[in-house]
């Protein structure tokens, strides 16, 4: 018996996650001190990873 076929990726979820995580970075650096820039130092400390990340592995 043969698996069906994957339903296709929406190419709308990960943009929303990057936004997300974003919102999170600059709320978190706006309201508060201390963990609040640990937070959104983590945050676009990942996100600039990603950049990186698919950088690296782009197709030409």
């Amino acid at each position: 018996m043969s698996k069906p076929a994957p339903a296709p990726r929406n190419p709308f979820v990960a943009p929303a996650w990057i936004a997300a995580a974003s919102l999170l970075g600059l709320v978190s650096a706006l309201i508060g001190d201390g963990i609040f820039d640990v937070i959104s130092w983590l945050v676009f400390s990942a996100l600039v990873a990603l950049v990186i990340r698919a950088w690296v592995k782009r197709t030409r």
